[in-house]
């Protein structure tokens, strides 16, 4: 008997999970001197603003990206890309 295929792998479930709680923002918003705001990520990076985007873009990105990483890295052999793989 033919077994259904699962149409999102446990390990592409598991990057999704990982990269979400590896890149949550950890304390609170603080303005730095020249009036910027910045919040921390778990993974040890700043999260800020600039001269164009705010801080929840900033934020957005970052998890965007890290979904990507994580994804891209356990997605199946010969999976059609947009963006070319390994970076």
């Amino acid at each position: 008997m033919n077994q259904p295929v699962e149409a999102v792998s446990a390990e592409m479930r598991h990057a999704k999970v990982r990269a979400a709680t590896e890149h949550t923002t950890v304390g609170q918003v603080t303005t730095t001197d020249d009036g910027r705001v910045s919040i921390a990520c778990a993974c040890g990076m700043d999260l800020t603003n600039g001269p164009t985007w705010s801080l929840d873009e900033h934020i957005r990105l970052h998890r965007a990206e890290a979904r990507f990483l994580a994804l891209a890295a356990v997605a199946p052999e010969g999976i059609p890309r947009l963006v070319r793989w390994p970076l």
